[in-house]
């Protein structure tokens, strides 16, 4: 993606001299981005914070180092060379069973409310829309490493025979496996960690989202449904309970 205005990218960088909360634990950011000098603003801003960063121009030369580094995020532009585009890449990486839980946010000028949907729908933990601030981009990154890392914990769940194992992502129901996609089992996830509460949707998408994704409440419905339905075979769809007024709730209590 060509670079077309240098003045924004020397706003960005000066920006990007703020000095940032360092990062945690040194996590390593995976940046694919085919601009070069955006690519490396966006670098020289994370090393600031405190991460590692690896660099990738193409689809390719990105899915080789997520499987020799397994970065613990990928900063994934939408538009890239080669015929593969960054979607291509959720998509494959979210299929792996060994390469799923990266968590990756998409990076591109594609500011309409379908696209947004579609990257999140391909798996996308979120979504930002260029121009950026260096500051929101750190936040961003900051806020789903922390929502990844409450949803990635070891310990099994069970709720009456329906079984969400952490660790390998995959869900069972009384022993079978459940076919389920990324953004139901990020819902699901979080809500057998938090049972018998009701949430907004706002709340919903604050903990499974983030709260800077543009989300409509429509958009959340149908993840409902989604979840509904692939739990509906295994007799769990009413575990997803409707709160009349405030949102939804997980609950094994039938009313």
């Amino acid at each position: 993606m060509a670079c077309t205005n240098c003045l924004s990218l020397g706003l960005w960088y000066l920006i990007g001299l703020i000095l940032f909360e360092p990062a945690m634990k040194n996590e390593t950011i995976l940046v694919v981005e085919d601009e070069p000098a955006i690519r490396e603003m966006i670098v020289t801003t994370l090393e600031m914070a405190g991460f590692d960063c690896l660099q990738a121009a193409e689809v390719s030369q990105a899915h080789h180092l997520v499987v020799d580094h397994r970065p613990n995020l990928i900063l994934l532009d939408w538009m890239l060379p080669n015929g593969l585009s960054g979607i291509d890449l959720c998509r494959r990486l979210k299929k792996d069973e060994m390469l799923s839980e990266t968590p990756i946010i998409m990076l591109t000028a594609k500011g309409e409310e379908d696209n947004k949907v579609q990257g999140l729908d391909a798996g996308a933990d979120d979504y930002i829309t260029k121009p950026f601030s260096t500051r929101e981009l750190v936040s961003r990154i900051k806020a789903v490493l922390r929502r990844s890392s409450a949803l990635s914990g070891e310990k099994p769940i069970d709720v009456g025979g329906l079984s969400l194992d952490p660790a390998s992502q995959r869900v069972s129901a009384h022993g079978k496996a459940v076919d389920i996609g990324p953004t139901e089992y990020r819902l699901l996830a979080f809500f057998m960690s938090h049972p018998e509460r009701a949430y907004t949707r706002t709340q919903l998408l604050d903990q499974v989202w983030g709260g800077n994704v543009y989300v409509e409440d429509r958009t959340i419905d149908v993840h409902i449904r989604r979840l509904r339905k692939v739990l509906e075979p295994f007799g769990f769809a009413d575990y997803i309970q409707t709160v009349r007024g405030t949102g939804y709730r997980f609950s094994n209590k039938i009313d």
